[in-house]
């Protein structure tokens, strides 16, 4: 629960004592004898890298092609490479890839994102394993592999899903004998434990990872705890025939943050604004928690030759909480897209408890080689059913009074249940045929399509607006890729993707409860692949043209408004990735220049127009160096550079662009027969001011600031 009085609300820095969890990491580094280098054996190279020759992502559905062959644009980050980051929430993975960006990445809430200027939606396009999941949640990474990033090609890979992208978290498994503890700290008094335990072999294996922390970042009135416990076993009964079954709980509770806004007409400066307040700072201020589990079966047989069958079976069950101290609008100007010229704002009491989202994903393929005239194919034949459940009570949106941007003002609570809910129901079937044929040595033809049965419902907790819909579309993708070397790979792709949405149920809709055609967004791509001992590099342009709907007239009275396709956003860019390794040395480096307009609209003073929160330009650069002088130590940097964003949709006001530098250390040594690895780092050297983001939001305009210099430092044990 947030403090109950207002001393916590702070503008100007305040001294510190060491943290206890500091002080403990710190002594024990300290009292540790570094054995002699001589007697090591011989410790890890760390590199920086998200895009290697040997890597595969599996999400992409073509099995193991390394993605250097492959003709799309991926990244693979494991959870090692985030570690060395400082990394712990999906949301965060925009300080390594330029085609990221935030898109409403509210601490305390779950992380959205946004690829090549496409918000992905957390329904549709975040993947477990390859199945469907709601990310409408905090993701727990203690037990992930990795993470792939699939650019540019969601309708191969999902029935309905936003363009730009797919994001794919990949689950440890059991990998023989393991004994492994973490302790993390994060200034203010974050403090975070983790173990990850296993044994077994080939016939059978376990996994065991456990996550404990407590929450008190820099951001003022946030504290909070989460917790991870997950199981992973792996069993072989038979040759040939593999079992792997797992289950996840995990919990997170902590106040979610607002953010600041326009005051008026004016972009308040970055400067004059504490990154560590927390508008939802209210005596009654309660956190927002949120609960999930998980838990998969999947049994892969072989069969003759090189083919095998896959029967994949996934539950998802979430609760949350969501409360906060909302502010939102200005009453006094008669303007709720932005804060008032004095800084004011009005603030509601928002509580929506005892949410309940269920997904189901059961799956069955088959896939492997087959020899028609003369070509060899590998494919993929599945079909994939998946059911998502929302149900919800009622909640209180409920205007208190007057608030201000430096936190300071006290007002009553209002937790009256005041307004209904919307209770979703959504089942879809989807059958699938992929296919790499190999033409010859150098050319390689990619097929893909998907057919989907859409059945969708909804309908207020109080059973009014009720609105059902079926659909049903089929999703196509083609790509062709030319090895110029043995080393060089062209390529180019075409593909279509799918989202779905009916009219609201509400009286002032000439169309209200209708579904509405589904619109198809169509993506090209056309790209440029090299690797090499000390150089892997890819450029991808591409070119993106997604359908939007639109409210079509005065919408103030019944029958006054039509929910109709209003022209398209179309996002083109070029997309450019670098990996350098010599040496001591390992950089990597992304960027992206994006065009993002409205075309088409029928709405005067439209068309042109940029979207907002989306910037033109993004870097993102990452260098280790390994010191050869002291075996183990690595030394690392993380540069982000992203461009202006328009805050509003008609692009009068933008925020500027911004930098911000992060340096690290890690150190890896043997102790006896103990591996530690020391890592130590800090987030904006500079204490850069900013606005990082300005999601355009719920009809409101938000602004987010970049955190301030944070400290971290951890310990990982390997026994």
């Amino acid at each position: 629960m947030a403090s109950s009085t207002h001393s916590s609300v702070r503008i100007a820095p305040h001294p510190r004592r060491t943290p206890p969890a500091l002080a403990a990491l710190l002594f024990v580094c300290a009292a540790l004898p570094l054995p002699a280098a001589a007697d090591d054996p011989p410790t890890q190279t760390v590199t920086i890298t998200g895009r290697s020759s040997s890597n595969s992502a599996s999400i992409s559905g073509f099995g193991d092609v390394p993605l250097a062959r492959a003709p799309f644009a991926a990244t693979v980050i494991t959870t090692s490479q985030l570690a060395d980051a400082g990394i712990t929430g999906l949301g965060e993975l925009t300080r390594l890839d330029a085609g990221t960006t935030d898109a409403y990445n509210a601490p305390g809430y779950w992380g959205l994102m946004a690829v090549r200027g496409f918000t992905l939606d957390p329904s549709a396009n975040v993947r477990r394993d390859g199945l469907p999941i709601n990310a409408e949640t905090a993701l727990p990474l203690a037990n992930k592999r990795a993470l792939e990033l699939l650019k540019g090609t969601s309708g191969l890979q999902a029935g309905t899903s936003a363009p730009g992208g797919l994001v794919n978290l990949s689950v440890k498994r059991p990998a023989g004998h393991l004994r492994q503890a973490s302790l993390a700290w994060q200034q203010d008094e974050n403090l975070i434990a983790a173990v990850d335990l296993g044994d077994g072999d080939t016939a059978f294996g376990w996994r065991v990872n456990a996550e404990i922390g407590h929450l008190q970042p820099r951001l003022h009135d946030s504290r909070g705890n989460r917790r991870l416990l997950a199981l992973a076993v792996d069993a072989e009964p038979v040759a040939g025939t593999l079992l792997e079954a797992e289950i996840e709980y995990s919990r997170q509770s902590q106040p979610s943050t607002p953010g600041f806004s326009l005051l008026g007409d004016r972009l308040p400066s970055a400067r004059d604004i504490d990154p560590r307040t927390n508008l939802n700072n209210q005596p009654w201020s309660l956190p927002m928690v949120m609960a999930g589990r998980t838990g998969s079966l999947r049994l892969t047989q072989a069969l003759a030759g090189e083919w095998r069958f896959v029967a994949h079976a996934m539950r998802q069950r979430l609760s949350s909480d969501d409360r906060i101290a909302f502010p939102f609008g200005c009453s006094s100007e008669d303007d709720y897209t932005r804060y008032c010229s004095d800084g004011s704002f009005d603030l509601y009491d928002f509580r929506s408890e005892n949410e309940r989202r269920t997904s189901d994903a059961f799956e069955l393929s088959l896939q492997g080689r087959a020899r028609l005239a003369g070509i060899e194919h590998a494919l993929r034949l599945g079909v994939l059913q998946s059911r998502q459940r929302a149900r919800f009570d009622r909640q209180a949106y409920n205007w208190v009074g007057i608030g201000r941007i430096d936190g300071s003002v006290v007002l009553p609570a209002d937790p009256t249940l005041t307004d209904e809910n919307t209770d979703r129901d959504e089942r879809s079937t989807e059958l699938q045929l992929q296919d790499h044929a190999a033409i010859s040595s150098e050319l390689g033809l990619w097929f893909g399509v998907r057919h989907t049965r859409l059945d969708r419902r909804s309908v207020r907790t109080d059973g009014s607006r009720a609105t059902s819909y079926e659909q049903s579309f089929t999703t196509p993708w083609l790509a062709a890729s030319w090895a110029l070397t043995a080393d060089t790979l062209a390529y180019a792709s075409w593909g279509q993707g799918i989202e779905s949405t009916v009219a609201p149920n509400r009286s002032r809709y000439t169309n209200a409860g209708q579904a509405l055609s589904a619109l198809r967004s169509r993506g090209v791509e056309l790209g440029l692949k090299q690797r090499s001992a000390v150089l892997d590099w890819s450029l991808a342009a591409f070119d993106i043209r997604r359908p939007e709907w639109a409210d079509i007239g005065s919408c103030s009275d019944d029958a006054s408004c039509t929910r109709q396709a209003d022209g398209d956003s179309r996002h083109r860019g070029l997309e450019a990735e670098a990996e350098w390794r010599a040496g001591a040395w390992s950089l990597r480096g992304s960027a992206l220049w994006l065009r993002a307009r409205r075309e088409g609209s029928a709405q005067a003073g439209l068309n042109g127009m940029q979207p907002t929160n989306v910037p033109a330009r993004s870097l993102k650069a990452q260098a280790a160096y390994n010191v050869s002088a002291v075996p183990g130590l690595a030394l690392l940097a993380f540069l982000t550079h992203e461009g202006r964003r328009m805050v509003l949709p008609d692009n009068r006001i933008a925020t500027p662009g911004w930098t911000r530098m992060d340096l690290a250390l890690r150190y890896a040594h043997r102790l006896g027969q103990h591996r530690l690895v020391w890592r130590a780092g800090v987030d904006n050297l500079a204490d850069a001011r900013a606005w990082k983001e300005s999601p355009y939001q719920y009809g409101h305009a938000y602004l987010y600031p970049l955190a301030p210099r944070t400290w971290s430092l951890s310990v990982q044990a390997t026994l």
